[in-house]
């Protein structure tokens, strides 16, 4: 009962910590007149991925560095198919030529180097810094083609989403206390989250990989659903997709990286996630180019085969706790033959859509 309580707080602290965070980072950068876009793909994509930050240090250091693992490569999944997907279905999302030329590409990369890096069954302090200086140089180059961007039309969609914000000192004093508040409750909702998760786990003998792919990953998403699905609702086209998209590549650029960074042993991957959850971690990202490609939207009926893929996970994740007979039959197909084919069905869709289109304009 009480390790229950603290998984509820844990979370409640999380959103709340990250729902502030993210508001008060979002005034300061509106202010200094960033684009929208990259306000959803830096500072609300970073705010929002601040809770795993905080859960994944505080497993490391209490030697749950599974937890920790579990934490980013769950929350991935979770972002792209159950995040995205939940948004496309209130509304579907409009998705910027920038996502589809840089962002989803290096979110798909980040997600085949960090396979890579683990194909030691460790992911080392080395390992760890070339992430974070992949992240350093993610975020400066963002920040640096939004000031070169700075043109009527951009400031324009500026004023549309977040209308007009005038720099002043008081103003600033009142968002930086919004930020630091934000991160105090992070800090306290991430030790109770964990401190409830790993509990459980104990209780019930499974093993702490599969709490964090779940239940740490789900509530740890929780501030970019509510984000998307907001965003999705007021019509805020860059945030919806900023936020997934740029929360992907933080998770495993900055949390990941600054976790194994300082983990005095590196982070230890199993052998199971390598040879599942991390290529289902790249398979989704990969799914999101020709979704995103495809008429520049998410439609509907993309977000409802979203979310089933992300109810076939969380079903294979059930099965394998309770080793279920079938667990490695339902695994292989998932990953073997149910998302190859989505993938090169969805790339054929989109082929013939922009051939279609490029008819069109020829007549």
């Amino acid at each position: 009962m009480t390790a229950t309580v603290f998984l509820i707080l844990g979370i409640v602290f999380l959103v709340v910590g990250a729902d502030f965070l993210v508001r008060g980072a979002s005034n300061l950068a509106a202010m200094v007149r960033i684009s929208p876009l990259v306000i959803g793909l830096t500072v609300v994509a970073f705010g929002t991925s601040a809770p795993e930050l905080a859960v994944s240090l505080h497993a490391s250091f209490n030697d749950q560095t599974q937890l920790a693992v579990g934490n980013v490569v769950g929350s991935n999944i979770c972002n792209v198919l159950l995040i995205l997907g939940a948004s496309a279905l209130v509304a579907p999302l409009v998705v910027a030529q920038q996502l589809i030329r840089l962002d989803v590409p290096i979110m798909i990369g980040v997600s085949g180097l960090v396979f890579l890096f683990s194909l030691d069954g460790f992911i080392d302090t080395s390992d760890g810094v070339v992430l974070v200086l992949g992240g350093l140089s993610y975020t400066f180059f963002l920040l640096f083609q939004s000031r070169r961007e700075q043109n009527p039309e951009v400031q324009d969609e500026y004023a549309q989403e977040y209308g007009p914000r005038e720099f002043a000192w008081s103003k600033v004093g009142i968002e930086f206390l919004a930020f630091l508040g934000g991160m105090a409750c992070l800090v306290v909702g991430s030790q109770l989250l964990v401190r409830g998760a790993v509990t459980i786990a104990e209780a019930l003998e499974v093993n702490p990989i599969i709490i964090g792919l779940t239940i740490v990953a789900f509530g740890t998403s929780l501030p970019e659903l509510a984000t998307s699905i907001v965003a999705s609702l007021r019509g805020e086209r860059d945030i919806a997709v900023g936020n997934v998209v740029g929360s992907n590549i933080f998770n495993i650029l900055v949390v990941l990286g600054v976790t194994s960074a300082l983990s005095p042993n590196g982070i230890a991957i199993e052998p199971s996630v390598l040879a599942f959850d991390i290529p289902v971690m790249i398979g989704v990202a990969i799914m999101c180019f020709p979704i995103c490609f495809n008429d520049n939207l998410v439609s509907r009926w993309e977000g409802v085969l979203l979310l089933a893929y992300y109810l076939a996970y969380t079903l294979y994740l059930v099965m394998k706790s309770t080793e279920h007979g079938s667990t490695v039959m339902f695994g292989s197909a998932l990953k073997y033959v149910i998302v190859p084919l989505t993938i090169l069905g969805l790339m054929a869709i989109t082929l013939r859509s922009r051939m279609n289109s490029s008819k069109s304009k020829g007549l």
